[in-house]
C-alpha cells in the first residue's frame, strides 16, 4: 500500500509578506509561522474600492499591523468596510482587536461559535449568506469538519474559493479533537460543486488546480482510512502504534499531529460501527 497521496508540505515553505493575487485580492501574511500555520495565516484584502473587506485577521501579532497598513495603501484602500472570518481558531480571529483599534469598530461577520468567539461582537453569517463590497461578492458556504463554525467563501468575480483551513496551499488539514472527519469529507465534496478556477487558502500559496487538489484531498483521506483498517487487521490496537506504521516518512516531531488525524479517522469509523474501542485500545468490529 502506498504511503501518501498528498506529497507537498508546509515545512520550509516561504511566501512574501504581501502579494497581489488578483485585481481585487491582496494577501498579507499574519506573521505567525509555525508547524501548523506554515509561513503564517493568509489574510485577504478583497475589493476594488476604497473600503474593501478583510478576510481573517491573523493571530494578533504586532509585526502584522505595519504590513497591513502598507498592503492597504498599495491596494488603494483608505479603510475597511468589514471583517469576514472563516472560523474562530486563534490564528484567524486573534487579530480582530488590533485591526479595530486601527480602522475603527468595523463589523465582524462569521458563523457564531460563542465558546471561541470570546468578546468579539459578531454579525451572524450562515450558509448561503452574501457579503458584498465594491468589486467583490463573498458567498458563504458552511463547511464544518475542521471547525464546526467554518465558512468558506465563493468569490464569483475571481471564480475563486476562499477555503480557510478546509483546503491548504500545501500539506493537509488537521482535524482537531472537536472536529468531525465525516463532516469534513462532506464539506470537500460540497466545494467541488462550485467549479472554481482558483483557491485562496488560509495557509500556503494559491491553488490553480482546485478540482484536482480537492479530489487529491479526498483520495488522501481514503488512503489513510485504508491504512488504519490494514493496521487494525494486523493486530495494532493503539493510535501511537498505528502512527508508527503509517507515517514512516514523517519526522517524529509531527507524530502528535499525525495521531490527531488517526484519531479523527477512528472516531468516524466508530460512528459508522466499523470499529470498537475500550479506552486507548481499538479493534475492528465483528
Amino acid at each position: 500500500m502506498k504511503k501518501r497521496v498528498v506529497t507537498d508540505s508546509m515545512i520550509g515553505l516561504d511566501m512574501p509578506d504581501i502579494d497581489r493575487w488578483s485585481e481585487r485580492v491582496t494577501v498579507v501574511l499574519g506573521q505567525n509561522p509555525g508547524m501548523f500555520t506554515g509561513p503564517g495565516t493568509n489574510t485577504y484584502i478583497i475589493g476594488t474600492g476604497s473600503h474593501p473587506l478583510l478576510v481573517d485577521t491573523g493571530q494578533g501579532m504586532d509585526a502584522y499591523m505595519p504590513l497591513l497598513r502598507q498592503a492597504m495603501q498599495e491596494h488603494g484602500a483608505e479603510g475597511l468596510s468589514g471583517i469576514v472570518l472563516t472560523h474562530a481558531h486563534p490564528d484567524h480571529i486573534g487579530g480582530v482587536a488590533h485591526i479595530q483599534s486601527e480602522y475603527g469598530a468595523v463589523s465582524v461577520s462569521k458563523k457564531p461559535w460563542p465558546e471561541l468567539d470570546g468578546d468579539v461582537e459578531i454579525t451572524v453569517l450562515d450558509d448561503e449568506d452574501v457579503v458584498t463590497t465594491e468589486g467583490a461578492t463573498l458567498q458563504a458556504i458552511h463547511t464544518p469538519g475542521h471547525a464546526k463554525d467554518h465558512l468558506c467563501y465563493f468569490v464569483p468575480e475571481d471564480e475563486a474559493l476562499i477555503t480557510g483551513d478546509v483546503v491548504l496551499g500545501a500539506g493537509t488539514t488537521v482535524i482537531p479533537p472537536d472536529g468531525d472527519l465525516g463532516d469534513y469529507i462532506r464539506s470537500l465534496h460540497r466545494l467541488l460543486d462550485f467549479d472554481a478556477k482558483v483557491i485562496y487558502p488560509a495557509h500556503g500559496p494559491c491553488i490553480r488546480n482546485p478540482r484536482e487538489k480537492i479530489e487529491e484531498y479526498l483520495q488522501h483521506r481514503q488512503l489513510r482510512e485504508d491504512q488504519i483498517i490494514d493496521g487494525l487487521e494486523a493486530g495494532l490496537e493503539t493510535i501511537p502504534d498505528l502512527v508508527k506504521r503509517m507515517y514512516t516518512d514523517v519526522p517524529e516531531f509531527l507524530h502528535h499531529a499525525a495521531g490527531m488525524s488517526v484519531d479523527a479517522h477512528l472516531r468516524k469509523l466508530l460512528r459508522e460501527e466499523r470499529v470498537a474501542r475500550d479506552g486507548d485500545r481499538w479493534w475492528l468490529s465483528k
